[in-house]
């Protein structure tokens, strides 16, 4: 069977709905920035790690410029939508045009396979309601012996990194998890220590290359340069599927998926300079810059609390009560005046909330600071939706008091259970 940590990580890669996603918020404000695969092979050559040869394009004349010239018309190409997202060979365009993937045979079908990708929104498994491309990637197609899969991962069970591979790649990990567990081989890493030789060499050989042979050296090699490069970028995953053989004997990286600790942006400000905004939620990119930690739902119900368990509970009982939470915003516990109304103004302009509810349990994070948030955002932006707020704790009472004198309209609430009542029924 499959070990617990072997497990917990192929869960952490499977998955990216938003349950998953709520329960990292639990956490704390933690993003791990998530770029691109043109940018993730561009990292990989620079810390000496092989991929095949490929060129970023933003328009179709760059990209037949690309095959024609830069490329030098070869027999055939691969040209790749650049979204972040899984599953881009099987999605669907908004236009009708199949496929973020596809192989093409000259430079007039770079320009026209582009034109149908670049401006247009990719619906996926993953991303079903379309993800943005504005760029495409055409990559060198190689002739491949053997697809394996590698990743290295932050693992919580074990408090450290971890490898993961399978002789299994170039398929969906998640079911070579589920059919064929034992092709699912795990390598605990010891932080202080680093990865060592017998470590590589055994993963070498459990991806079916044979010890001794030059291309099982050269799998440890990329091994060995891959964890080089995981903890100089401070990366928190670094997935390859697959993990190529050629019939010439050398492993190359062919597809990769790299995401990193928003926490070290200050040692690796190049990298985050590469984020692309286009590719995610406009809410939770503008909550990011205010430090506020924001994922959007799909309810209709506003939340805004401080502390992620005050949160899910939060969201819990609208539930119960038969309303739908739209967001996962926590204020945190140092929240300014200026946060809580940018987090005001986020909620307000979210056309799918009906309804706001506020839950303040004052603590670190003061209640007259919340409310001086409100009413700056009543008088500010004007706030279009229904409000209700359930304040307990340090400077209740003044905090009250400063709504009632402000004028403003507000359903004030006795309880979670009262607000939760009165949110839904106003929604």
């Amino acid at each position: 069977m499959l070990s617990n940590v072997a497990t917990s990580l192929l869960r952490t890669t499977a998955r990216r709905s938003t349950p998953a996603v709520v329960a990292s918020a639990l956490l704390g404000p933690v993003r791990n920035l998530n770029v691109h695969e043109h940018v993730s092979m561009e990292l990989m050559n620079e810390h000496g790690i092989a991929t095949p040869q490929g060129y970023v394009a933003f328009t179709p004349e760059e990209s037949e410029d690309i095959y024609a010239n830069k490329m030098n018309n070869p027999t055939d190409l691969v040209i790749k939508a650049q979204v972040l997202s899984g599953g881009r060979g099987l999605g669907t365009f908004k236009n009708g045009f199949y496929g973020g993937v596809h192989v093409i045979s000259s430079a007039a079908e770079a320009k026209e396979y582009a034109a149908q990708m670049l401006g247009q929104e990719l619906l996926t498994k993953q991303n079903p309601k379309g993800i943005l491309c504005n760029r495409v990637y055409l990559m060198e197609k190689m002739n491949i012996k053997n697809e394996m899969y590698l990743s290295l991962l932050m693992d919580r069970a074990t408090g450290g990194p971890v490898m993961v591979g399978s002789p299994r790649g170039g398929t969906s990990i998640e079911d070579v998890a589920k059919t064929n567990p034992e092709l699912i081989f795990t390598e605990n890493i010891d932080v202080m220590e680093g990865l060592t030789t017998e470590a590589t060499e055994r993963m070498a050989s459990n991806l079916g290359l044979e010890a001794g042979s030059d291309t099982h050296k050269k799998a440890v090699d990329v091994m060995t340069n891959l964890y080089g490069m995981f903890i100089k970028c401070d990366c928190t995953q670094l997935e390859i599927n697959p993990l190529a053989e050629s019939p010439d004997g050398d492993i190359m990286v062919c597809d990769a998926k790299v995401n990193f600790d928003d926490n070290a942006q200050f040692r690796n400000k190049e990298i985050h300079e590469k984020r692309d905004t286009t590719q995610e939620d406009i809410r939770e990119v503008e909550a990011s810059k205010y430090d506020l930690n924001y994922i959007g739902l799909d309810g209709n119900i506003g939340c805004m609390v401080n502390g992620a368990g005050l949160a899910m509970s939060t969201m819990d009982i609208i539930s119960i009560k038969g309303g739908s939470p739209a967001n996962f915003l926590d204020v945190g516990g140092g929240a300014t005046e200026e946060q809580v109304t940018k987090a005001f103004e986020i909620l307000n302009a979210d056309d799918k909330v009906k309804a706001i509810l506020v839950n303040i349990f004052g603590g670190i994070m003061k209640c007259d600071v919340i409310a001086g948030g409100i009413i700056a955002a009543a008088n500010n932006i004007g706030l279009e939706k229904p409000l209700v707020v359930r304040l307990e704790g340090t400077n209740v009472d003044a905090a009250q008091k400063l709504i009632k004198d402000s004028g403003i309209e507000v359903t004030l609430a006795d309880n979670l259970e009262d607000a939760a009542e009165k949110a839904v029924a106003l929604a």
